[in-house]
């Protein structure tokens, strides 16, 4: 009995697969040649960020070997007479940045979702455009927009913060008593919440493109699924994009922050400085580690510059830490997978 009367096929051979790529085409090199690129490239800046700081902390080695722990517990700043340390300013930058994000923080986020899930399709393009452009904007001119527009329209929600919440710690102000009308408005000028609200406009673009990055992945078969089920689009904004793009709200968050701990300029053009540990964010007075730097360093002696590159050696690290821990944030939360819709 044949195969084909018993009712079985005959076993057909399978078709030659196509040899392999040879590994010296044209295609291959040139993946090899991109891939040695990327290589040089991030193996260059790696290498540029160590050189930055070995760098400083070889020019702050004599400053750290006089000081020693006390460096990091001492607030004055008289470095010729071995007096010295980065309590206050350190303490003063971070009272600035947390100020900024704590404003940033919203704005950035509010603007990111109407990017992303509100806006007609035809005025994202623009708006992603204006929104980028104030990352552009130099920091000189948003201090100079901060000391002479914004602080003087914003003494009186100072004002109103001491009046009404002076009992919290940091928003006291001393020398003031509750509702009282004649006092002067001096006290609330040169203050951290006045350079915080700066600095948090220059970082909330930051922000907001990561956001924006991120919220734009959200599964669009999740999106359209929430809406099938009748969802409106605050629901599929609070129960599909925001649940998605939490990393991205984090990562972009800390990498803002990472931007706020080292503006110079405008900080710089805004605050008055001290050099004592100054909590109250609404009084006139504070410090930070760029503008200690920027203000001492035409005047420095050798130690003293010793001295200012061990605070921006401090600065370096801190800044670093924190770029770091959003970059990996950041990269976990983008996975680039996508629902088919």
């Amino acid at each position: 009995m044949s195969t084909a009367s018993a009712g079985v096929e005959p076993v057909r051979p399978e078709p030659e697969s196509a040899p392999p790529r040879p590994k010296d085409s044209a295609r291959g090199t040139g993946d090899r040649v991109f891939r040695w690129q990327l290589t040089a490239a991030g193996t260059t800046v790696l290498a540029i960020m160590a050189a930055v700081g070995v760098f400083l902390l070889l020019r702050a080695g004599s400053a750290l070997k006089a000081t020693g722990l006390s460096f990091l517990t001492t607030s004055a700043w008289q470095p010729d007479v071995h007096n010295f340390g980065i309590a206050a300013v350190l303490t003063g930058t971070l009272l600035i940045a947390a100020v900024a994000v704590v404003f940033s923080l919203p704005l950035a986020l509010g603007t990111a979702l109407f990017i992303s899930d509100v806006a007609p399709r035809r005025l994202r393009r623009t708006l992603i455009a204006m929104v980028d452009l104030m990352a552009a904007v130099p920091s000189v001119v948003y201090g100079l927009w901060g000391l002479f527009f914004l602080q003087g329209h914003v003494i009186g929600v100072s004002r109103w913060l001491s009046d009404w919440f002076g009992w919290i710690p940091f928003l006291h102000v001393d020398g003031t008593q509750p509702g009282e009308p004649l006092a002067s408005s001096s006290v609330y000028t040169a203050s951290s919440f006045v350079a915080g609200l700066v600095v948090a406009l220059m970082v909330a673009p930051i922000q907001c493109s990561v956001m924006r990055e991120v919220f734009a992945q959200a599964p669009a078969g999740e999106r359209e699924g929430a809406y099938a089920l009748g969802a409106t689009r605050w629901g599929v904004i609070r129960t599909v994009v925001l649940p998605y793009g939490r990393g991205g709200i984090i990562g972009g968050t800390m990498l803002g922050l990472g931007r706020a701990l080292g503006e110079t300029i405008a900080v710089y053009l805004i605050i008055s400085p001290v050099f004592t540990i100054q909590p109250h964010i609404l009084q006139t007075g504070a410090n930070s580690v760029s503008s200690l730097i920027a203000l001492h360093y035409g005047d420095a002696s050798d130690f003293g510059m010793s001295a200012l590159m061990a605070a921006g050696l401090a600065l370096f690290l801190l800044t670093l830490v924190v770029n770091f821990t959003a970059s990996s944030v950041v990269a976990r939360s983008r996975s680039g997978s996508q629902s088919e819709a």
